[in-house]
């Protein structure tokens, strides 16, 4: 029988109706397999991945791949998200047997889970044919499947490593930049293929890069870039958010579900540009990302859901990628009765527009300032019509339309992310409503998704919290708690980043290679993976190597520091295209030039917020507005003055007062 009825997973639940004996992913499950001696299917997927769906309609509720499965296989759905170590394990299978990954993710494995065959989304027909050989191959020469499972194990621990220095490859930061640049995208922004993902992290640290260079033609990019991304169909101008990625390389037509991960990080890249440029377009991307944030995935806990669908139901009750999102021109003019020649000018309802099957989707070329003048307007006045036009739209959109698909689980890395991402909006905008929810959605993670006995949990659904934390929700946790005593002064904060610190060096610390492992428990995976690659979300270990040079400056806790400066000089020899490890380099600005600010005084918090307007590129700033025993912090005596202690390259200059503070240096 079908057994994902038992689950919470938005996206096993999905699947707990198909005629297959689908079980999910646990020891048991394993354990059935190698009683039975029968080859495992493992599926993998999320719930807003649109060729998963396909390929359930086609294959997973057909009667006749059920009966094929069911006889000869165990069959296992798995979250990706719920269990991301297993989708690392075989993702590397698929990647190493065909040269290519993504979802779904389809393996066949020996009972032990090892694999020995996979790919990605399969047509019915072939994925009929495959099991069919594959179930004849191990039952009448067992001996050739377990030869591939062992030669394709060695591949996946040699991909699962720690890395090693290098002796060979001295880091050239210029050589690497120079090589990243050629492939920019100089007329769209972003790089130059499709589809096109975001990548924020990567955003973050050129635009800080930019910054410390005065690298004009580089902000200039950056620029471009984010002004694209914010006028392109993947930013939702009616109601806020970013979709995951385009498909076309001017960011018009999106792959339709929204993340979190995506938007929580997308808020520090627009936050930091409105630091620096004061464009209001920035400001109006980070309003109205909190908005669709809090409209769609708060969980009336304090907490944030994950993710929301991209496939939506028609009026004619069909299931279609981009429904809630994509506009016929008739519907268009019955909604914009006055201006609609304007409208169109705005949002490209023409050719640049169109999308397919008479529909449209909002992308904006021109600056409305430009269009403004062409029809004899102030731009104030079309700014007011396109504000109009948005509600207008949205209010129809909320009661004509039918809503995306929404995944309520609350990851705790995903809603740490968003506490980093609220704080450093709060900064740009000293809108002081996202301070309060980046506190709220702490206290949910320490009340809901902590526990004293095992520490951090991974996922939570409405009433349980359940898996073991993972690497990610540890850094992003420990990320997040330190940000929240930078902007609010409170110890408890990094006494609490301190406990699960020293919980994540226990766990995961791999004492041989210096990095750490992603998962705690590995008895349900072949190979304990190390992960020090970036991608849409940073690597784990970059953001505890900045976790660690942080809590050892405030700790003046060495061991701290040297494991920190050991994973990322052994990473830099090892760097071949930066873009993959952008967040170490962020880690580095640090140390190879360290600035530590400390602002001591009664407003101190006050005073740190009012420097951290501006965008900081490298520098660690601290506030202490009351005795502390933090021991970096400790030896700092309040007066009636507010004083700046600042520290460069391991040498403090005298404290001076706040209003006299100033530095040639960047920070």
């Amino acid at each position: 029988m079908n057994e994902l009825v038992k689950e919470s997973s938005p996206y096993l639940l999905q699947h707990a109706q198909n005629p297959i004996h689908w079980k999910a992913w646990n020891p048991n499950t394993l354990l059935q397999a190698q009683t039975e001696n029968k080859l495992l299917i493992i599926s993998i997927g999320y719930s807003t991945c649109h060729w998963c769906h396909v390929m359930e309609h086609e294959s997973f509720e057909s009667q006749e791949v059920a009966e094929l499965m069911n006889s000869h296989f165990v069959a296992v759905k798995i979250d990706r998200e719920e269990h991301p170590d297993a989708d690392a394990y075989y993702m590397k299978a698929v990647q190493l047997m065909t040269k290519q990954g993504g979802w779904p993710l389809n393996v066949v494995c020996l009972p032990d889970g090892r694999p020995i065959w996979g790919g990605t989304y399969f047509k019915r027909e072939v994925w009929l044919d495959s099991l069919s050989q594959l179930y004849k191959l191990f039952k009448n020469q067992p001996k050739i499947t377990e030869d591939f499972a062992k030669q394709l194990q060695e591949g996946i621990t040699i991909l699962s490593l720690a890395p090693l220095p290098s002796n060979n490859n001295a880091f050239q930061l210029e050589e690497a930049l120079a090589k990243w640049k050629k492939s920019f995208n100089h007329e769209y922004g972003g790089y130059m293929r499709t589809p096109k993902f975001m990548m924020p992290d990567n955003l973050l640290y050129l635009q800080k890069w930019g910054v410390i260079q005065n690298d004009t033609s580089l902000l200039k990019y950056i620029d471009l870039t984010l002004t694209k991304m914010a006028w392109g169909g993947i930013f939702d101008v009616v109601e806020g958010g970013f979709s995951r990625y385009s498909v076309d390389e001017k960011w018009h037509i999106p792959h339709f579900e929204k993340m979190l991960y995506d938007n929580a990080q997308l808020l520090s890249v627009y936050a930091d540009a409105y630091k620096r440029t004061k464009d209001p377009l920035y400001q109006q991307v980070i309003e109205k990302t909190i908005s669709f944030i809090n409209n769609n995935w708060y969980n009336n806990e304090g907490g944030y859901f994950s993710a929301l669908d991209a496939d939506s139901l028609t009026d004619d009750n069909i299931l279609k990628e981009g429904a809630y999102y994509s506009w016929k021109e008739e519907e268009l003019k019955t909604l914009i009765l006055h201006d609609y020649d304007l409208f169109k000018q705005v949002f490209n309802i023409n050719e640049y527009g169109y999308w397919e099957n008479g529909e449209y989707v909002f992308i904006q070329s021109k600056k409305l300032e430009d269009i403004a003048s062409k029809n004899n307007l102030s731009t104030r006045e079309l700014e007011a019509k396109k504000k109009d036009w948005e509600s207008n739209l949205l209010e129809y959109r909320k009661n004509k339309k039918i809503k995306p698909r929404l995944d309520d689980k609350t990851l705790t890395a995903w809603n740490a992310m968003l506490i980093q991402g609220l704080l450093d909006s709060y900064t740009a905008t000293h809108q002081d409503e996202y301070l309060h929810i980046a506190i709220q959605n702490m206290n949910f993670i320490q009340k809901k998704l902590w526990t004293e006995s095992c520490g951090l949990l991974h996922t939570y659904k409405l009433p349980t919290a359940s898996i073991a934390a993972y690497l990610d929700d540890y850094a992003f946790y420990i990320r997040a708690l330190i940000a929240l005593f930078e902007h609010t002064g409170r110890d408890h904060y990094l006494s609490d980043a301190k406990n699960a610190l020293n919980l994540t060096l226990d766990y995961f610390l791999d004492q041989t290679f210096g990095f750490f492992y992603f998962s705690q428990d590995t008895s349900s995976i072949p190979v304990k993976n190390i992960e020090t690659e970036d991608n849409v979300i940073p690597s784990s270990n970059a953001v505890m190597a900045l976790n660690l040079l942080k809590m050892g400056v405030l700790y003046q806790n060495n061991y701290y520091t040297e494991i920190a400066k050991k994973m990322i000089e052994t990473v830099k020899t090892n760097i071949d295209f930066p873009s993959a490890y952008s967040h170490w380099l962020l880690a580095d600005l640090y140390l190879q030039n360290p600035i530590e600010i400390s602002i001591v005084g009664s407003d101190a918090v006050e005073k740190c917020i009012n420097l951290r307007s501006k965008l900081l590129t490298k520098a660690f700033l601290f506030p202490v507005n009351q005795q502390t025993s933090i021991p970096y912090l400790s030896g700092y005596t309040g007066t009636n003055k507010t004083l700046v202690y600042f520290c460069s390259n391991f040498t403090c200059q005298a404290p001076v007062e706040y209003q006299e503070f100033t530095t040639d240096t960047i920070l």
